[in-house]
């Protein structure tokens, strides 16, 4: 049973190779799960926005967990995506998941009905008291325009099946709140490639990094330095990688970064309706940034 413990180092929050079709591709999911196993990384989440979730068919959502569970083999936590906005839905999506062989569940904060705190909380205890598999929240305002306050995340911190959450909240006075009082079993991940240092600083046990599919080891590389509280050199390491940020959010994720990712040897960069490929213009400096890098990180180790 998957354990905050286990919480800890850099998990890449994975896109959905897919076909033309709109149907998983099998060999280049494989290929992406082969890349970042051999590159060490701490576990996989499947499934979430940048796995484009609600855009796929739910047996494709369903098959994407079987390939990168089977894929990991136990070596690594898969910990999947569950963003359905009602609660049944989301349960459904859970034991599926947990059939799939997923180890865990990122369960997105209900949103569109625009519930109070008090429901918040309710939902999660719910969920939790009925899941499958240990679950972690997923809080992202800026998508799903509900914030949880601390003192929700605090009560919710406590309840054994609630092991950690991802924090994409990019207020850092709400972060620092919500370390601040989350139970000593609680792991507290951050959700933003952009703050992770600062994250990791400041009490984050690791992160949830969507470039990390890209570049695992420079992000593996800043959360050592942070977490040895070498802060200033896992800053600095950070700087570095800003234009690759700064191009691979510059259109809706995952678009700029399926459009390059054949430079690691996953050849999908087919995009789920509505999001569209990548602007051509973008993807060609995207992928001069991304070659200096893997240069640097990747391909001379």
């Amino acid at each position: 049973m998957l354990s905050a413990q286990q919480l800890r180092g850099v998990f890449p929050a994975i896109p959905t190779p897919v076909n033309p079709d709109d149907t998983i591709n099998a060999d280049a999911a494989r290929a992406l799960m082969r890349y970042l196993l051999k590159q060490g990384v701490d576990g996989v989440v499947p499934l979430g926005g940048t796995g484009e979730y609600g855009a796929l068919s739910r047996a494709e959502r369903i098959r994407m967990a079987e390939i990168t569970a089977k894929e990991a083999a136990g070596k690594i936590p898969v910990i999947a995506g569950v963003l359905d906005p009602g609660y049944h839905d989301a349960m459904q999506a859970g034991k599926d998941f947990a059939a799939a062989g997923a180890d865990g569940l990122l369960v997105l904060t209900p949103y569109y009905t625009n519930p109070t705190q008090g429901g918040i909380r309710d939902y999660f205890l719910r969920y939790a008291d009925e899941s499958p598999l240990p679950i972690l929240i997923y809080e992202i305002p800026y998508r799903t325009r509900i914030a949880i306050a601390p003192e929700v995340l605090h009560e919710l911190s406590k309840h054994e099946r609630i092991i950690g959450m991802k924090a994409c909240n990019t207020d850092m006075w709400h972060f620092l709140r919500t370390v601040a009082g989350v139970d000593e079993s609680f792991a507290v991940l951050s959700g933003e490639d952009t703050l992770f240092p600062l994250h990791v600083a400041a009490g984050a046990r690791g992160g949830i990094v969507v470039t990390a599919t890209l570049l695992p080891t420079a992000w593996k590389k800043i959360y050592d330095l942070a977490r040895e509280g070498k802060t200033q050199d896992a800053l600095a390491l950070h700087r570095s990688l800003i234009p690759l940020m700064n191009m691979a959010f510059a259109e809706t994720n995952p678009g700029p970064m399926k459009s390059v990712m054949d430079l690691i040897d996953v050849h999908a960069p087919h995009m789920l309706a509505p999001l569209v490929q990548a602007d051509p213009a973008l993807s060609a400096n995207l992928r001069a940034e991304l070659e200096k890098q893997l240069d640097l990180f990747e391909r001379k180790r």
